[in-house]
């Protein structure tokens, strides 16, 4: 039994601080599900048209709110998925034509089927998708969430605007990163004249109320821009505002450490002030700075969706969450179409995945806690 007891503190004792880290975090059960569900996001992002089942621009009148269809299995006793096509009614009452399920008429899935054209990973031209369905109408596929007013279907427009949404999330994440550590740092490490102009620039920033900011940087965008445009803007100005934060907690642990005896010791060596923070003084509280980038992500993605759903963020064309939830804030569309609401859902539940996760990862930072 002893034996044991001095092995484990053996490998305590020869562990890196990082693995000392994932063995704490590794205990956290919901901030591994979160991990996992937040990878699970990441792979969307990537194979986003891949997942798509229609283009998610394309439009058609005739396919105007049609309800979420379900995916049957099973044909005759036989593993048969399939669903069914549409046929139109006439409304009695309003002389709409509106589409509803056939049962007489089943349309089969086929998986890695064709379908419109797209780029794999940004790079490879292709038209494979993950499934799509085989003799087809002209209003006929597969619509999972439905679709919105203008007869397009809402799954497709959700996974595209969740590539959106979490990569400007994740490149403002890396933004205010840098931003944070290095004028932190320097803030920290020098101290006088040059750390009171980053606190006072830190205070400003900080001061001014948060939707008028955005506002008048988003008013601010010519609007001929690109969606392109708009999309590198946004996460710039999500960004400029995002970084302060993770600046005082590095500046805090910079004026910890800039007397401790290694740092002194750098410093009598010869080392470079670039060296001594990214060499000696990171990586002495790197997993509390990954603990802070994460807990930052949820942040960001509120902050793209709040302003595409205001309409100063991106706009169409473009898909966002943000943008999709503009059109569920109509009561009207609401009623006809209630499916319009999950729009909501990945909102959510990326909100929550990365709040968990940054929990678990700011538990397990501090390794011999």
């Amino acid at each position: 039994m002893s034996v044991t007891v001095l092995t484990a503190e053996e490998r305590i004792s020869h562990a890196t601080q990082l693995q000392l880290t994932w063995w704490r975090f590794r205990k956290h059960k919901v901030a591994l599900v979160s991990g996992v569900i937040i990878l699970l996001f990441y792979l969307v992002v990537v194979l986003a048209d891949f997942l798509a089942t229609s283009d998610p621009h394309a439009t058609d009148a005739r396919r105007s709110f049609i309800p979420p269809q379900a995916i049957h299995l099973f044909d005759d006793g036989k593993f048969r998925p399939h669903v069914y096509g549409l046929k139109g009614i006439r409304d009695p009452r309003t002389f709409r034509l509106r589409y509803a399920p056939d049962p007489e008429r089943k349309l089969p899935i086929r998986f890695l089927g064709r379908g419109y054209d797209y780029n794999l990973l940004g790079l490879i031209p292709t038209n494979i998708h993950l499934f799509s369905v085989e003799d087809a109408g002209p209003v006929d596929g597969i619509f999972l969430l439905g679709t919105d007013q203008l007869g397009r279907d809402l799954w497709s427009r959700l996974i595209v605007a969740t590539r959106i949404s979490l990569s400007i999330g994740l490149a403002g994440v890396g933004v205010s990163l840098v931003l944070g550590v290095l004028l932190g740092g320097i803030s920290g490490l020098y101290g006088g004249t040059v750390d009171t102009i980053i606190q006072r620039l830190i205070e400003l920033l900080r001061s001014v109320p948060t939707i008028p900011l955005w506002m008048g940087l988003a008013a601010s965008l010519p609007a001929d821009w690109s969606v392109l445009q708009v999309y590198f803007a946004i996460t710039l100005i999500i960004s400029l505002i995002g970084w302060t934060d993770l600046a005082r907690v590095v500046r805090g642990r910079f004026m910890a450490l800039r007397t401790e005896d290694f740092i002194l010791a750098a410093e009598l060596a010869g080392a470079s002030r670039g060296r001594i923070i990214f060499r000696h003084m990171l990586p002495s509280f790197f997993s509390h700075i990954i603990a802070a980038t994460s807990l930052a992500l949820p942040a960001m993605i509120i902050s793209e969706t709040s302003l595409s759903f205001l309409g100063l963020g991106l706009r169409p064309p473009a898909i966002s969450w943000g943008i999709l939830l503009q059109d569920a804030q109509s009561v009207q569309s609401l009623a006809l179409a209630p499916w319009l609401l999950c729009s909501a859902v990945p909102v959510i539940v990326a909100i929550l995945a990365f709040n968990f996760l940054g929990d678990g990862l700011r538990d397990a930072a501090d390794p011999y806690g």
